[in-house]
């Protein structure tokens, strides 16, 4: 009788959907602490001719890992991104790396919108006085203000699945939406967007008819009163537009003082650094930000200024947890039934065996 499968998760993906592999009899070991493990222990457990390695964004899986060992048939990543990832040595050493996309369009789209408001609302501001004691009275205009996001002009820049779901619930707040994405326009989806606007007006559920069109990125930073980030993060010689530094100090002066940006794709697309220089300076009227250029976000970070905490909202990396879209063991539903199934699928030798036939494999072009 062969030895089972060995597989090690560097932390806790959810008890329900690690259950479906040991189910099979296959020997799991998890990493026990909430900090990711040591790049040490990941290479040692490889060495030791583990089968597969279940990941998170945290964690480097660089050529020294993919060199470590000959028995790993597959690197399975918790999160839809996978720049920790080194894809070409993974190709190198033929074995499949996988990830977790669409389960988390509509959380991360959801959350978007959400952190917007609050933003725009100045929602923790208000909060936080509250907390502090420091409420005293009622006043017209004082201590501040927010800004309402019904009937606004939102540029979503980047139309792929979350995108197009943020598109769906701007529609909602009666919000005329710019798009723009440098790889593909989806007018099919554009269309519908409008005839849906149309009907919205036709039956008087709103006053005046939305709108809804591509337009070039410089027309919309100029238009937009809240400038929503959904693309992938590329660098020089990886794309025709590298997404990196995307939004850099040029952007920033072309957007309205009194518009506000929204990032929850990749922290590097936004030049934190030109973003604090904007804020101070007035240029943009705020920003929330769920993904950062270093991660967890440094205790320097000039992003912590307290003179920027009405203009700043500061989350850590939160925009798929909810319950069901990090935890649930259904591949169709949960990041981590998702991973899971991706592990089942090569270790079973799914599909023929085939990577490039398995869903969620990402590199099926090294097969």
């Amino acid at each position: 009788m062969s030895a089972p499968f060995r597989i090690f998760a560097t932390g806790d993906i959810g008890g329900e959907a690690l259950k479906r592999l040991t189910e099979r009899g296959w020997a799991l070991e998890v990493y026990p602490k909430i900090e990711p493990p040591p790049k040490a222990l990941i290479l040692e457990k490889v060495r030791s001719g583990i089968d597969a390695l279940i990941t998170t964004l945290r964690d480097p899986i660089d050529e020294e890992v993919f060199a470590a060992g000959k028995g790993l048939k597959i690197v399975a990543q918790m999160a839809v991104g996978f720049d920790n990832i080194s894809r070409q040595s993974a190709n190198a050493h033929k074995i499949p790396f996988s990830n977790t996309p669409d389960v988390l369009t509509d959380a991360t789209a959801e959350f978007a919108f959400l952190i917007l408001c609050c933003v725009a609302r100045k929602t923790w501001p208000s909060e936080d006085m509250v907390r502090a004691k420091k409420w005293t009275t009622w006043h017209p205009y004082e201590p501040f203000l927010g800004d309402e996001v019904t009937g606004k002009t939102v540029a979503v820049i980047g139309t792929g699945r979350i995108g197009k779901s943020f598109i769906k619930k701007a529609i909602g707040f009666d919000m005329d939406v710019l798009c723009y994405d440098s790889a593909y326009q989806d007018t099919a989806f554009v269309e519908s967007a409008r005839r849906v606007m149309e009907v919205r007006h036709r039956e008087g559920l709103v006053p005046r008819l939305q709108t809804i069109a591509y337009t070039s990125f410089d027309d919309a930073l100029a238009r937009a009163d809240f400038v929503t980030l959904h693309v992938a993060l590329t660098r020089e010689g990886e794309s025709k537009e590298p997404t990196f530094h995307l939004m850099n100090e040029e952007r920033f002066r072309k957007m309205k003082p009194t518009a506000y940006l929204v990032n929850t794709s990749r922290g590097p697309v936004v030049d934190e650094a030109a973003l604090v220089k904007a804020l101070r300076a007035g240029w943009i009227a705020g920003a929330a930000l769920d993904v950062f250029e270093k991660e967890p976000l440094p205790d320097d970070s000039a992003l912590r200024d307290p003179d920027l905490v009405l203009k700043l909202r500061l989350f850590n990396h939160f925009a798929s947890a909810g319950r069901a879209t990090r935890l649930s063991p259904d591949e169709n539903v949960g990041m981590a039934g998702r991973t899971v199934q991706a592990v089942i699928d090569v270790l079973e030798a799914r599909y023929g065996g085939d990577p490039k036939k398995m869903p969620y494999i990402v590199n099926k072009e090294a097969f």
